[in-house]
């Protein structure tokens, strides 16, 4: 392709005179003008805006004015008109060329330069745009990319034909060939875009499906009452507090909620509430501007700002301070915060879940966590049981995890009826969690995959006491006996059973049972309503 200096600095006149300097300030407008254009291209990605910008150099900086861009339609192969600049018309008709139709249709049959003196004096020239002037020169050079024909770039120049056609000609050659280097970015970059739009799409039915309530595991009547729960109030916006010890998969029923819900298609940020500091913890949910503290170098967003439009899950609630707490209120009443160091309120739509494991109720009356706060997150509370209260659910639970185990060790692994029932003797004050080490530190013992009793171990100190064995149904009990109550401080007691145990001391008096266990009124009667225990009157 030519550059700017080999033009031919004498025009076809050969004045030694006029010639040589019309000629100079042509390359010097030309000059300047192609710097122009390539300044364009090089600064935006939106390629349709940038088209049109450049046609505006052309005709502001080149005088080569009614410049018209087609391109070639990726299935019909006719040129479409894409891009025009007339000062004097505005919009762009819809119009095609077919190969061999009209000057533009010349070119698509066989691409290369057309010029024209007068364009008049072609009788192929059709001017279905109407902004043409007959008298005036007109010029046509192929868009290639790639060696492809992509596109024609069509201009006029503002004179008649002085004798520089031929310089103005090799200019616009240049051009075009800009316009292609632009073009294959372009479409590069559409590319990558497309392609990281298919992948997210993918994983995202990936993550609905493997959070699908229909693939969550557990069939007992507790477990199915909070699926129903959690798949209610994933359609709404509404804001949901889960409860339930360490290593119970609070976190799991918050993804299964996102992508279930209308937001599945945003983000879905977390946060460990208890892993950061105070200081820390604003900035990485709040974000920082530049400068507002040692080594905040550039402004960052925070995880409201991350999860816009999506939901933000908020694990461990409970262990954030109350001074940080009216900072967090404030934020899920109005949806508006400032960065840690600046002054522009910022405006969120983001759906909270929040997770915890502490009795909050207990951290109110204490004065530890904000009544207001609770009152905030606690809209629709779901309590997941611990594991040694849904005994059923461990040989699916376990079967479930040894499946996982096994793709990770690239072996098929079993359970004997004796490892479930040793598995489902044990207290599991871990939960699925601890379930979960124990079946991997089975699996690593056994040599051939089948897991026997004798692989299940656990910690020193963490077996559950042998139960003994119930009376046959129709054994009589001793004369004057009357069963013995179980203590309540048995470690081998759920806490269901030991709440249980205390109604039924105290004749099931709520006040009186509360005392035994050291709690008030209205802790009770919440343990009462959470594990569903059905209160008799006496």
């Amino acid at each position: 392709m030519p550059t700017v200096t080999d033009l031919p600095i004498y025009p076809r006149d050969h004045n030694p005179h006029t010639g040589y300097c019309r000629s100079h300030e042509l390359n010097q407008l030309l000059l300047g003008a192609l710097y122009a254009v390539s300044r364009v291209l090089s600064r935006s990605l939106d390629f349709n805006e940038t088209l049109r910008e450049v046609l505006r150099v052309l005709h502001d900086e080149a005088a080569l004015t009614r410049g018209l861009i087609s391109v070639v339609h990726p299935t019909r192969g006719n040129l479409v008109a894409h891009a025009l600049h007339d000062p004097e018309k505005a919009g762009l008709p819809a119009i095609e060329y077919g190969p061999g139709e009209g000057i533009l249709g010349l070119i698509l049959e066989k691409p290369r330069t057309i010029k024209l003196a007068r364009v008049s004096d072609e009788p192929r020239f059709l001017n279905r745009l109407g902004v043409y002037r007959p008298q005036l020169p007109f010029i046509a050079v192929p868009i290639r990319v790639g060696g492809t024909l992509r596109g024609i770039l069509a201009v006029q120049p503002e004179e008649p034909e002085d004798g520089l056609l031929d310089e103005r000609a090799v200019f616009v050659e240049m051009v075009a060939n800009l316009i292609g280097q632009s073009l294959r970015l372009a479409l590069e970059v559409e590319q990558e875009k497309n392609s990281l739009r298919e992948e997210c799409d993918s994983l995202r039915r990936s993550m609905r499906h493997q959070y699908g309530f229909e693939n969550m595991v557990g069939r007992s009547a507790v477990m199915r009452r909070v699926f129903e729960q959690a798949r209610l109030v994933a359609k709404w916006n509404t804001t949901v507090l889960i409860r339930g010890e360490t290593g119970t998969g609070k976190e799991l029923i918050a993804n299964a909620i996102h992508y279930n819900s209308p937001r599945a298609r945003n983000a879905f940020v977390k946060l460990n509430c208890a892993a950061l500091p105070e200081n820390l913890l604003e900035s990485e949910l709040f974000g920082h501007e530049r400068g507002a503290f040692t080594g905040a170098v550039e402004g960052r967003k925070g995880r409201f700002e991350q999860a816009s439009g999506g939901t933000l899950f908020l694990d461990e609630i409970g262990e954030v301070s109350a001074a940080f707490q009216a900072k967090l209120l404030r934020v899920l009443q109005e949806g508006e915060f400032e960065r840690v160091g600046g002054n522009r309120t910022l405006k969120v739509d983001v759906r909270i879940i929040a997770a915890t494991h502490r009795d909050l109720e207990t951290a109110v009356e204490m004065g530890d966590f904000r009544e207001d706060l609770f009152y905030r997150l606690n809209v629709m509370p779901l309590n997941l049981p611990p594991l040694r209260e849904r005994i059923e659910d461990i040989p699916e639970i376990a079967r479930h995890l040894l499946g996982k185990i096994g793709d990770n060790q690239r072996r098929k692994l079993t359970l004997s009826e004796l490892a479930l029932h040793r598995l489902a003797n044990h207290p599991w004050q871990g939960n699925v969690r601890e379930l979960e080490n124990c079946l991997e530190r089975a699996a690593v013992l056994s040599e051939d995959g089948r897991i026997d009793a004798e692989q299940i171990r656990f910690p020193a100190g963490r077996e559950r006491r042998s139960a003994p064995r119930p009376a046959p149904a129709d054994a009589a009990p001793l004369a004057g006996a009357s069963p013995t109550p179980p203590a309540l401080d048995d470690p081998a007691l759920s806490e269901r059973e030991r709440v249980t145990a205390a109604l039924e001391q105290a004749g099931w008096v709520q006040a009186k049972a509360a005392r035994l266990l050291g709690m008030t009124a209205r802790q009770i009667a919440y343990r009462i309503q959470t594990l569903a225990i059905e209160v008799k009157q006496l």
